[in-house]
């Protein structure tokens, strides 16, 4: 039988009078969000589909499947909440995902995962033992970072993120190995013939940014940034399915002068024609079929382009050169620029009805890019993520939150551009004006973009990562030179292991708080096999 309609339900936010109400709104926003994610789920035909692998840079379904679950328990330990941990292996196996470095940092580890059914079976053990903790942790309003109900509410968002990451490989995976439920996950009705872009002028004016909602929110939210944008155009409509053909059929996945230097080794690597959920088709009048979450339809030209950032990037070249004016992404600030000249209420004023093809209420698809229309624009918000030009990167006063001390500072590398705006599938945090996602340039979102014409350049910044003040001492610590004769401490605990072992096989070694890994590799001179752990993953 095919599961209800998820309705729409407003993000919790983290102030009030009432702790009794807000206790039992929390405890109904997280069996939403369980119930939901399982659904997600439901969508695969079997249980050995939870092991194929539709995108070589993640893992399979079923790591997705406990990993939410996971890190419930993980940040609820570390928080002294839990007492004790429910399953020590899965809650190491199911632990840390994959950020790949490259398109082709393929990741072929083996992993013995645990049965879709035994998975079932600890995600119902977490939810209890949660439940357990909302209906008896105290609740002092309003909840801030030091509440203990702080971690539940990370683990409520960090599910809803991987709602949004993990449909995108349900996307991705072969529709034979898919079962489709329509009244539960709809694809939208409406196709046609896209509307002419055009570019709408905007006035000067100062971006304020950094977190004042009182709802829950990542590290890289808080802080403060300003700035003054000078007036720029940016495109009515997101870029539609229609007018990306434009580019395809002028040659654009086959001209290296398009294309960045990242985006042009991508290619040649890839060696794409088409966006990722085009699917060829010569007896279509387009060319192509597109891919929903769960069916294939006639591509819907009206219906937003769901690209990656480098694609995005090679088309605003291509209409630069089209044009003669200087076509590109926005920057953040512009795009705040643009959903400030909107007028548009935030997530606790939609008052029910979101105002865009946002978190779920309309639809389980795109739609098309002239239907929701905020302001003088369209799609501000919702429908497809937009891409920017801009590396995340931290607003000043930035602080880590001690419990994911990993969540923001390894993407303040440079290589990890911002979405905002949201798609049809964001939920939470996610629909928040505050938002601040990245992803790889190379990665595939349900995410498209608009494009914006102006001289301005935004300033640049260093890669944060590489500067970190605690990241750049335990660099120096591990793979710094010796000083006053005294030789570096991780590489002579490495050099008196390997001299314990005198003639003996030398064939595993263990290293525990590696750190940046420089008596991981010195062990590795020696042993056929070195594990190196750290209770960070920012290293």
């Amino acid at each position: 039988m095919e599961p209800a309609r998820v309705t729409f339900i407003s993000m919790p936010s983290t102030n009030g009078s009432d702790a009794t109400a807000k206790r039992a709104e929390i405890r109904r926003y997280f069996h939403t969000t369980m119930d939901t994610f399982e659904q997600l789920f439901s969508l695969l035909k079997d249980d050995s589909v939870f092991y194929e692998r539709p995108e070589p840079l993640r893992h399979p379904h079923i790591f997705y499947f406990g990993h939410t679950a996971v890190f419930f328990v993980n940040k609820l330990v570390l928080a002294k909440l839990l007492p004790e941990r429910i399953n020590p292996k899965f809650e190491s196996i199911f632990a840390i995902g994959v950020d790949e470095m490259s398109w082709d940092d393929l990741n072929d580890t083996a992993h013995n995962w645990p049965s879709a059914e035994e998975t079932r079976t600890y995600r119902k053990e977490v939810r209890a033992a949660v439940d357990a903790l909302i209906q008896s942790t105290p609740l002092h309003l309003p909840i801030d970072w030091e509440s203990p109900f702080w971690p539940i509410l990370m683990g409520i968002e960090h599910e809803r993120i991987h709602l949004e990451t993990s449909s995108v490989l349900i996307r991705q995976t072969a529709l034979s190995l898919i079962t489709p439920q329509p009244n539960h996950w709809p694809v939208h009705s409406d196709v046609g013939a896209a509307p002419k872009n055009k570019l709408i002028e905007l006035p000067a004016g100062r971006v304020h940014l950094g977190k004042k909602d009182a709802h829950y929110g990542w590290d890289n939210e808080y802080g403060q940034h300003e700035a003054d944008i000078p007036a720029f155009a940016a495109s009515q409509y997101l870029v539609s399915n229609s007018e990306f053909l434009e580019f395809v059929h002028a040659g654009g996945y086959q001209t290296d002068a398009y294309w960045c230097e990242e985006g042009l080794a991508w290619r040649q690597f890839k060696q794409p024609q088409h966006p990722v959920f085009w699917v060829a088709d010569p007896t279509q009048p387009s060319g192509f079929r597109y891919r929903t979450l769960a069916t294939e339809i006639a591509l819907p030209l009206n219906w937003p382009v769901d690209v990656n950032q480098l694609e995005a990037d090679a088309f605003c070249r291509w209409k630069a050169a089209q044009t003669g004016e200087p076509i590109r992404l926005p920057f953040e600030d512009e795009w705040q620029r643009i959903y400030d000249e909107s007028n548009m209420a935030d997530q606790a004023d939609w008052q029910g009805a979101p105002p865009g093809n946002i978190a779920l209420a309309y639809a389980a698809s795109a739609c098309p890019v002239d239907r929701f229309k905020q302001g003088d624009f369209y799609d501000v918000i919702g429908n497809v993520w937009q891409w920017t030009n801009t590396p995340i990167a931290p607003f000043d006063g930035f602080k880590v939150h001690p419990l994911y001390d990993d969540f923001t500072t390894p993407t303040f590398d440079g290589r990890h551009n911002l979405i905002k705006g949201g798609s049809f599938i964001s939920t939470g945090n996610e629909a928040l004006r505050s938002a601040r996602y990245a992803f790889r340039r190379h990665f595939y979102q349900h995410a498209g973009f608009r494009y914006v014409r102006s001289h301005y350049s935004e300033p640049k910044t260093t890669a944060v990562y590489e500067t970190d003040a605690l990241v750049s001492q335990y660099c120096e610590f591990g793979w710094g030179a010796d000083y006053f004769g005294v030789e570096n401490f991780a590489a002579r605990c490495a050099a008196l292991c390997i001299h314990a072992m005198g003639d003996r096989p030398k064939k595993q070694a263990l290293d525990i708080g590696c750190a940046t890994g420089r008596s991981t590799f010195e062990l590795a001179v020696a042993f056929d096999s070195v594990t190196g752990l750290d209770f960070s993953a920012r290293f």
